[in-house]
């Protein structure tokens, strides 16, 4: 892995002139060729600080690679780390305190939910740009760097997100389009996955699509969200209403209505160990999905259609009631049949 030039101090204005900040020893006007190998500008990246914020939940081993992964990765950038736990009993706020004292660690002392945990970091931050990472994640080398020149040479993206991959190697379809009526109910009903060629189900999910080329998008993962700081000035913070899912589509959704753009860029890759923390409460997560669902629903499509409000929320909790019916199936058919004891 690529590791960053030693740092001091030096001069340097727009022309390669120099100038008072840090910038790589190896770097004058007269040996560029001497930057690590990319089309991006190390200048940039002297001239921005960047806050990191991890919300984690007994993922104490996945967290412990994610910032091993991350630490070299801010090492040369001005920059902050935050990680807030929500009330883990597999020791990650000690493995934290003990091994990473370079974070700044937030101990909750119940599960406040990922809107509410991330913006208790986010009203601290001072970053210029923010990332949004989670602890089942591992930064790629370069990646961040990437990113934080993509949003200085889009001004108009107010998000930009990497390409995730799966714990395999394998591309994670990780951007989705708001959601709709027809594909939403295509989604709950399990009409996408009992018919996967269909194109009309295949929307919502954007799986004709290969993750391979930049591209505008609706919604991607918030798995590794980079955002401007402005952005979240005028947007305001994540909805803490949402306690668990449709938080990030519900601020994805403000972001876009305020004007800016939202990006996926390929050339910056993260691996994303997927459902980690969601897959310890299937049942929760699934009420959480559905109550999330109907929030964003109420919030930006009811208008004043209020008469709809118990149809759409009984429509979506029977359907989430079912599905947890059929996860309880699942679990219970996957069991080890209970075996005699020998005499």
């Amino acid at each position: 892995m690529m590791t960053a030039p030693a740092l001091q101090e030096c001069s340097l204005d727009h022309f390669g002139n120099r100038s008072s900040i840090r910038c790589p020893v190896s770097w004058t006007p007269t040996n560029r060729h001497h930057y690590p190998p990319s089309k991006r500008d190390w200048r940039k990246l002297f001239l921005m600080s960047l806050s990191v914020i991890i919300v984690s939940w007994n993922t104490k081993e996945l967290l412990r690679r994610c910032l091993q992964s991350l630490k070299p990765e801010v090492s040369a950038i001005d920059h902050e780390v935050f990680v807030v736990d929500n009330a883990s009993a597999d020791g990650s706020s000690d493995m934290v305190a003990r091994d990473h004292p370079w974070v700044q660690l937030i101990v909750n002392d119940s599960n406040r939910g990922f809107a509410a945990a991330n913006n208790q970091a986010l009203k601290s931050a001072h970053g210029d740009r923010v990332l949004l990472l989670n602890p089942d994640t591992e930064v790629q080398p370069e990646a961040i760097r990437y990113l934080l020149d993509f949003l200085a040479d889009h001004p108009k993206a107010g998000i930009v997100a990497p390409k995730l991959l799966n714990s395999d190697g394998t591309v994670q379809r990780s951007c989705r389009q708001f959601p709709t009526f027809l594909g939403m109910l295509y989604e709950l009903l399990g009409l996408s996955r009992l018919f996967p060629d269909n194109p009309r189900f295949r929307e919502y999910k954007m799986l004709d699509w290969d993750h391979d080329y930049e591209r505008q998008v609706d919604q991607p993962e918030g798995a590794c969200l980079l955002l401007r700081r402005e952005v979240i000035e005028q947007v305001g913070l994540l909805d803490e209403g949402f306690f668990m899912l449709f938080e990030e589509v519900d601020w994805c959704y403000r972001i876009k209505q305020a004007g800016w753009e939202i990006w996926f860029t390929p050339g910056a890759q993260v691996v994303h160990h997927y459902g980690q923390s969601i897959k310890q409460v299937k049942t929760r997560m699934i009420l959480s999905s559905h109550r999330g669902l109907y929030r964003f629903w109420r919030k930006h499509y009811r208008g004043n259609r209020w008469y709809l409000d118990p149809i759409a929320y009984g429509g979506l909790m029977s359907l989430a009631y079912m599905r947890i019916a059929v996860h309880q199936l699942r679990v219970f058919l996957q069991q080890d049949p209970v075996r005699p004891t020998a005499v």
